[in-house]
């Protein structure tokens, strides 16, 4: 992940650099919020129906909330780095995009003080179980499709639209336990750790719907040069 992340700064940089040499509007840099974070964006156009963009996505949400039957604190931190390809048409500012995100995307979750857990449909007091803790991830490389819209205003400002899907794959689960039962030896310690990998397949299955993951994003852009 570490040298793709290098190899999208490269790029990054690079596109910068070669806008640059290039004519008036062929370069823009830009922000952009949606729901995939707050992002800055690199564009480059080297031909008249072709624009390259780079550029990364990052935030945080805090909720509470429930989970297979347990309650949670959980954050949801959204961290990306894309490169995309997109391609225009003629007097229209419509456009199809098609790309990789590099993704760090992850939810991790904490549960609450509760009386008692149901863990793979079994009652356990807070002393056996502890606190809960998990994180959901995906895939390092997600492939990006989708539509936009871009409008600019004397060539010099421009305000774009995007909507599409993140194909993250298929989420991962780990559930870990800090309670007296997590390191038992005995037959009822084995009994929890089996209960303990049912609950976790368990929200594997209820988070299976992070696989696709909706984008949409307002930007603006900004013609330097």
């Amino acid at each position: 992940m570490d040298i793709l992340r290098t190899k999208l700064t490269v790029l990054l940089l690079g596109l910068m650099t070669a806008g640059s040499a290039t004519a008036g509007n062929d370069l823009w840099l830009g922000v952009k919020a949606g729901t995939l974070g707050l992002g800055l964006e690199t564009i480059w156009r080297p031909i008249p129906l072709l624009d390259l963009r780079a550029g990364f996505n990052r935030y945080e949400y805090e909720d509470v909330g429930s989970q297979a039957g347990v309650n949670y604190d959980a954050t949801l931190q959204l961290d990306t780095y894309y490169v995309t390809a997109n391609f225009l048409f003629p007097v229209s500012p419509f456009r199809i995009t098609a790309g990789a995100f590099s993704n760090r995307n992850e939810l991790q979750m904490a549960s609450t003080t509760q009386t008692s857990f149901d863990i793979g449909d079994f009652p356990y007091t807070p002393a056996q179980v502890g606190t809960l803790r998990s994180t959901t991830y995906f895939e390092d490389v997600a492939p990006y499709l989708g539509v936009g819209f871009d409008f600019s205003i004397a060539g010099k400002v421009g305000l774009n639209l995007d909507f599409g899907v993140l194909w993250q794959g298929e989420p991962l689960v780990t559930l870990t336990s800090d309670g007296t039962l997590a390191t038992d030896p005995s037959p009822v310690g084995d009994f929890f750790r089996q209960n303990l990998e049912e609950e976790r397949l368990q929200l594997e299955t209820e988070f299976e719907d992070y696989k696709a993951f909706p984008v949409m994003s307002l930007g603006f852009t900004f013609n330097f040069f």
